[in-house]
């Protein structure tokens, strides 16, 4: 039997035993608080274009039956309480999603049948024997803004198991016991909010820690590559969600999405980024700067791990390079470092720089662009503008100088405030943004307190 009702509030007990459809009026369904809603019998709740507001009691156990959140239009799951579910389903259609407002439990499974989970800051708990069931490159769980799926279960000895199906492979001949895997869908950064990752992490955390010598394959979608390549994808791994281990990898397969890695002794946080990326590395200022017909080059480091050498490029045209130097690097270092390179044969006009960072492991990072042009006036740029995660500023000055850079959101609240000390010539100076918002920002930079740039930028 099928039944169609409309409602706007539920109260008092309800037990659910076949199908039942349900299209709320103003699209908004709310359980009150004190009410208790079950389902018997494997029944089936759909919630077509409806919001859900729990505010009293939905604890689902196994074989009680599905909630099904369905139609063409975008629905919450919100609310006081947090939902026990034994089968989620998402069966959305087009660009329709199903946001949370609320954490939730799933006791059995998550079914993507289509459409989008966003967790919106909020968490999924799954039970011990719950798994995801289905998820594709065109419905899955996501959570740029924060938020995590998790579930626990007790690994003795795993071989290739994936908990909760989350997507993490592991292996390990040692009895783990008791552990926690959380995955979650930010781009990681560092210390410093520099560097970029895939839209997807895991949180590993057992009770035996400690000479696991395992195996982890780390699987993603496509919509999570974060604009990176996924040909250059190695395993980094973090005990602090700020600094940075590049594991490498022992597979990678490109069309099967995932990267592997053997050897892996201790758990903790891992994500996917390609070496361009590049984690542990901090840069910090830039300059250059004409000295009796030289180009002058200097440039800071705010943090390394496991860095080789620096190779000094140079180019007169911006798109043809050449390597001019190699300069040892401090190999490990947790404060700030200052290099300096004389180029005695420039190019005339301006002429361009790049500085690559080789790591021990043969890893690269790459430094911005940096241009020299002997009698340029003083200037503000900054680039890329759009900006996605970092905005480069480009200072030229005559003298040395002490500037002061602010960023202001549109509102005028300010957001960072930096002061910095000038070289004669061209500096340049990364301003984090990836934390930000879509929208227009203001980059003021005040000279010795006196002149003063404004430079519009668009996220």
């Amino acid at each position: 039997m099928r039944i169609k009702i409309f409602l706007s509030k539920v109260a008092g007990l309800i037990i659910i035993t076949g199908s039942i459809a349900i299209t709320g009026n103003a699209q908004n369904i709310k359980v009150q608080s004190g009410t208790f809603i079950s389902g018997k019998g494997g029944a089936v709740i759909t919630l077509n274009n409806t919001d859900l507001q729990n505010d009293g009691t939905i604890n689902q156990q196994p074989g009680d039956g599905r909630f099904v959140f369905s139609g063409n239009t975008s629905d919450v799951i919100a609310g006081a309480s947090s939902s026990l579910f034994d089968i989620l389903e998402i069966a959305k259609t087009g660009s329709a999603k199903l946001t949370l407002q609320q954490g939730i439990q799933v006791g059995s499974n998550i079914t993507f049948t289509s459409g989008i989970i966003d967790l919106n800051q909020q968490n999924i708990l799954l039970q011990p024997a719950a798994l995801l069931n289905g998820e594709s490159e065109t419905s899955y769980i996501t959570g740029i803004n924060g938020g995590y799926i998790e579930i626990t279960n007790t690994l003795m000895s795993p071989s290739a198991v994936n908990p909760g199906n989350l997507g993490l492979v592991i292996s390990s001949s040692q009895n783990m016991g008791s552990t926690i895997i959380r995955r979650g869908h930010q781009s990681q950064i560092n210390n410093t909010g520099n560097g970029k990752t895939i839209y997807r992490y895991f949180d590993v955390i057992p009770t035996v820690n400690t000479g696991l010598n395992a195996t982890l394959q780390l699987n993603y979608l496509d919509a999570e590559k974060n604009s990176l390549d996924e040909n250059q994808f190695t395993m980094w791994s973090s005990a602090d969600n700020q600094h940075w281990a590049n594991l490498g990898f022992s597979a990678r397969d490109n069309a099967a999405n995932y990267v592997q890695q053997t050897g892996i002794n201790s758990f903790a946080r891992f994500t996917l980024t390609e070496a361009l990326s590049s984690l542990p590395l901090v840069w910090a200022g830039f300059n250059t700067q004409c000295v009796n017909g030289q180009t002058k080059l200097s440039w800071e480091t705010k943090e390394e791990q496991n860095t080789d050498v620096f190779v000094i490029r140079r180019s007169s045209n911006g798109t043809t390079w050449t390597d001019i130097a190699t300069i040892p690097a401090a190999g490990n270092s947790q404060t700030g470092r200052s290099y300096a390179y004389i180029d005695v044969q420039p190019v005339s006009g301006i002429g361009y720089y790049q500085i690559w960072l080789k790591d021990k492991d043969g890893h690269i990072s790459i430094s911005p662009v940096l241009i020299n042009q002997c009698g340029q006036s003083e200037a503000v740029k900054a680039y890329p503008n759009p900006v996605q995660n970092t905005c480069t500023v480009n200072i030229h000055s005559d003298a040395a100088n002490l500037v002061t850079l602010r960023l202001y959101d549109n509102l005028g609240s300010l957001l960072q405030q930096h002061i910095v000390s000038l070289q004669p010539g061209n500096n340049q100076y990364e301003v984090p943004m990836s934390k930000y918002a879509q929208g227009t920002y203001s980059l003021v930079v005040i000279w010795n307190n006196e002149k003063v740039n404004v430079v519009k930028l668009e996220k």
